[in-house]
């Protein structure tokens, strides 16, 4: 078996740095193209404070809907009863079915 030339050596060595050398280059390229990617996502997402605020507006907005709601069945069995259409038993029972606690 032949001995290898320091200079088949240094060739060797440097093609195989060459191969890793390219290898790095693609490596930094999916990452620079990964960073991009990450970056416009972080830039889309929603904050856990933006979605509470948005749940709150929502939940004030739906409370208000049913209180209106509720003054309308209250209206209405009031309406009834100066009819005569509704007893006041069955008006108490329909008023005592409330949508929300009022405080």
């Amino acid at each position: 078996m032949a001995e290898a030339t320091t200079d088949e050596i240094l060739s060797a060595v440097n093609n195989f740095a060459n191969k890793v050398d390219k290898r790095f280059d693609k490596v930094e390229a999916r990452l620079d193209s990964l960073d991009k990617r990450t970056g416009h996502l972080e830039n889309q997402m929603v904050t856990k404070d933006y979605l509470d605020n948005k749940l709150a507006d929502l939940r004030g907005d739906l409370v208000v809907a049913v209180r209106r709601e509720d003054e309308k069945v209250d209206t209405l069995v009031g309406k009834l009863q100066e009819e005569d259409s509704l007893s006041e038993l069955s008006a108490q029972e329909v008023l005592k079915i409330k949508p929300l606690a009022r405080t």
